[in-house]
């Protein structure tokens, strides 16, 4: 039977298998209204909670502020163990799947070719993933964990002291990030391609739920993860234009006013549109091979005219210190270090989780064709070596300038709050610095039009009950309040009530990810059973 799953696999010779298939039809549940092609009721919820969040914190900006303050040192302090032992369970089964037999299962069936090749691939994940968080927090994050250690190792020192602000920052942005977006983007692949269910959130938990996932459990399910989404992209959009103000005000004399970090968001809604009405091909294929190619050339400009031997030896040896580390870094028992598990650590496990119904969706449309093993493999590895090495030649060098050449300036960001302001302080002592600065502020922008671009494709699907296909005016809807909800959060208490909305909506989602693991491993064990007996497609 196609709808509801039969039970455990038990005796796989005599015993019928679950297919995970389901006669329900993609869009059936639609209504189409004023011209449009929306999910009742997860347009109608989703889009009337962001406009009403939007309308109220622009009328009431310091309420926002205060109480979104409050909100994120509350997540943060009480719900640490919550996210880090998420993100470890994660990472763990993602590693069990590639060393599984599951792993061979290939996505879009035994005969599906990729659509994309590795670099194109590669180059839209990391564009759309976390692209512009290289940007805020690649001179940023070493320079802050070499200057205030985590694990209590305030002792150490030299090139001690080093390794353990780079592993603590390379914690951050390798395997687990990676496994996360991984997990949400395989199961969504593997559930749509591979058994025909909808390009949506709740398809990933089907095997749980069956039929009874189109219905308000699976309604459910869809608005969280589109409200998720919302707030994790708007969290990538704050720190784009806090970024690009400071790097306007350093470059140009302007001070950041609020007036300004709100035009900028304005002008790269408007290029997002622009880019919108391009589509994927056009759009967002082209930007993120533009954007990967320039980022390149900037890791390469401070990689020569660095300290080049150092910054290259450093890659390995940070590479094996972030390994030696992973095991105490991904521990929350017994740690005193407060202000790097809390304000680092568990609102950077939040912002992938909130992020990673975007980045999934997005990765599982342009991913058929790999097995599971492939996509697992290529998902983590090569983001992650790609951020292994941008943050040791960021941060290497940063802390050269301060350590052996006596530049306290992008210390001196950190010592002042000043976040903003690290990569074009850490850039003035290097040639040509207003050109390299100028490239940074494009990077930051081109970065923040494929989030919004991209963000609004993916959120429009998960609203449109998982029509690809759907009236343009849908996706120019979210782009718009995207970068509203972006800009009213700056307004409301600026990256602290960015934040506490990332930490708050990802909560749920980490519910619904446990559950994906469950689901997804039903599903390709039924899968690996249909094949052996030459049942799959």
């Amino acid at each position: 039977m196609q709808g509801e799953p039969s039970g455990p696999l038990g005796d796989e010779e005599t015993q019928e298998v679950p297919d995970y298939s389901s006669d329900y039809v993609v869009g059936q549940d639609n209504i189409q209204p004023f011209g449009l092609d929306i999910h009742n009721p997860v347009f109608v919820i989703s889009g009337s909670a962001i406009v009403l969040f939007v309308l109220f914190t622009f009328a009431f900006p310091a309420w926002a502020a205060e109480n979104f303050g409050d909100l994120r040192l509350w997540l943060t302090t009480r719900l640490d163990w919550f996210f880090m032992g998420a993100g470890n369970l994660v990472l763990l089964f993602c590693l069990f799947l590639v060393l599984s037999p599951l792993g061979s299962v290939r996505i879009g069936g035994e005969r599906a070719t990729p659509d994309y090749g590795y670099v194109s691939w590669v180059a839209m994940l990391f564009a759309a993933g976390i692209g512009i968080g290289i940007m805020f927090y690649g001179v940023l994050e070493p320079m802050n964990h070499v200057l205030h250690l985590p694990l209590g190792a305030e002792g150490l020192e030299g090139e001690a002291r080093r390794s353990l602000a780079m592993a603590a920052t390379i914690y951050h942005w390798a395997f687990h990030p990676w496994a996360i977006y991984s997990l949400v983007g395989l199961s969504l692949a593997f559930f749509c391609f591979n058994k025909g269910l909808p390009l949506v959130i709740r398809s990933a938990v089907y095997p749980l739920f069956g039929e009874r996932i189109w219905g308000p459990v699976g309604h459910t399910i869809d608005v969280l993860a589109v409200i998720a989404t919302m707030f994790g992209l708007a969290t990538s959009l704050g720190f784009g234009a806090e970024q690009a103000a400071g790097g306007i005000r350093y470059l140009f004399g302007i001070q950041p006013s609020d007036g300004l970090k709100v035009a900028i968001v304005a002008v790269i809604t408007a290029l997002a549109l622009i880019s919108v009405l391009r589509g994927l091909d056009g759009g967002i294929k082209v930007l993120s091979e533009i954007n990967m190619l320039m980022a390149i050339a900037l890791g390469s400009f401070i990689l020569v005219l660095g300290p080049t031997l150092g910054i290259l030896e450093a890659i390995w040896h940070n590479t094996v210190a972030y390994l030696a580390y992973l095991p105490e870094l991904s521990n929350w028992i017994g740690r005193d270090d407060d202000y790097y598990m809390h304000d680092w650590t568990t609102f950077y496990w939040a912002w992938w989780i909130a992020f990673s119904p975007f980045v999934g969706m997005f990765v599982a449309r342009i991913s058929t064709g790999r097995t599971v093993r492939e996509f697992i493999l290529a998902a983590m590895l090569a983001p992650s070596a790609i951020f292994i090495w941008w943050m040791t030649t960021f941060g290497e060098t940063a802390m050269d300038q301060y350590f052996l050449q006596g530049f306290a300036g992008v210390a001196d960001t950190v010592r002042n709050f000043q976040p903003e302001l690290s990569l074009f302080v850490f850039l003035t002592e290097f040639p040509l610095s207003s050109v390299t600065s100028v490239v940074g502020i494009i990077l930051v922008l081109i970065f923040f039009v494929t989030s919004m671009d991209s963000g609004s494709l993916i959120v429009d699907t998960m609203t449109a009950g998982g029509k690809i296909e759907t009236p343009l005016t849908q996706r120019v809807f979210w782009c718009v309040f995207l970068g509203l909800l972006g800009a009213a959060l700056l307004l409301g208490g600026g990256l602290s009530s960015i934040q506490a909305l990332a930490l708050a909506t990802a909560f749920p989602f980490v519910l619904i990810m446990l559950m994906m693991m469950v689901s997804l491993f039903l599903g390709l064990r039924a899968e690996r059973v249909l094949l052996e007996r030459g049942d799959a497609e």
